[in-house]
């Protein structure tokens, strides 16, 4: 099954086949004849200065932060990690007049290890945009991270279709590891039914613990990178 693409500007329509993976069951349905398209950006921020990466970089190395938009770039140019949290946001509808039910989503942890010796770098620019999602909360120390609803919001199921999408904003945080994780969409339409792997481009997600990192801050209007105060 192929991953949904994490590109802003395109909206993915599936795997191999829908029906493979966790969750799924027999009639696996082609690719062409997913019900549902997602689209996915793992590096939406929650708002100003609420972004943290680590880097393999010392200060007077490091490049302006991006603004959100350029998030996927500067982080690939700098092989830059998330840090602390990470927030993926999921634009889910049906496609072809089909409503979609979407029975749950589940995490994967594929990976972890001790978070890497890097440096903690807040971007300090940037926001949401005036959407109302769905939010969602994983804790990647968990033994078993499980996706959960914050803030009072109503937990799965939810019903999608191309008119009536849904907007998902899952927050994974982590204290403690450095983890390589991905999500799992269940979902179902009339007699189809299957689990569409949510990704990074093929790749895992992956979000770091940052406690002990040196911290460091770009003031707007600044012209470097300065040592953050002390907590």
């Amino acid at each position: 099954m192929r991953s949904a693409s994490p590109s802003p500007t395109r909206t993915a329509t599936g795997g191999k086949k829908a029906g493979e993976g966790a969750g799924s069951g027999a009639g696996a349905v082609e690719p062409a004849g997913l019900p549902l398209s997602v689209d996915v950006r793992p590096y939406a921020w929650e708002g100003p200065c609420s972004q943290h990466y680590l880097v393999d970089r010392e200060p007077a190395e490091m490049p302006p932060p991006p603004a959100e938009q350029d998030a996927r770039g500067w982080v690939d140019a700098m092989g830059a990690v998330s840090a602390g949290s990470q927030l993926v946001q999921l634009s889910v509808q049906g496609t072809g007049g089909h409503t979609v039910v979407l029975h749950a989503l589940r995490v994967r942890v594929v990976g972890e290890s001790a978070p890497p010796a890097w440096t903690s770098y807040s971007m300090g620019v940037g926001c949401g945009g005036g959407i109302t999602p769905k939010t969602f909360g994983v804790a990647l120390d968990a033994p078993r991270p499980e996706v959960e609803p914050e803030g009072g919001q109503v937990d799965f199921p939810y019903k999608v279709s191309e008119k009536d999408p849904e907007v998902l904003m899952v927050t994974a945080r982590a204290d403690r590891r450095d983890v390589h994780w991905y999500l799992e969409l269940e979902w179902s339409s009339g007699d189809r039914h299957g689990s569409l792997r949510i990704d990074d481009n093929g790749r895992p997600f992956r979000t770091s613990g940052q406690a002990g990192r040196p911290q460091y801050d770009y003031p707007l209007g600044g012209s470097e990178w300065i040592a953050a105060p002390k907590e």
